[in-house]
């Protein structure tokens, strides 16, 4: 299980994989960072950016 701070927070969520991780954040994004989600300038390229981002950092990340 890894344990990540969000990318734009200090609030934490857990996984074991990538997916789940990301899965466990979700409820939090939507909430504490709901602008980001709903921002029309975003664009797809941006989402593909986040997810390689954020998964290489959870790659790097320490297991619990």
């Amino acid at each position: 299980m890894k344990t990540l701070k969000c990318d734009l927070c200090d609030a934490t969520a857990s996984g074991e994989t990538f997916e789940e991780w990301m899965q466990s954040l979700m409820p939090h994004y939507k909430e504490a960072h709901a602008d980001v989600m709903n921002d029309p300038t975003k664009t797809k390229e941006d989402g593909v950016r986040w997810m390689e981002e954020n998964r290489a950092r959870f790659d790097a990340a320490a297991t619990d």
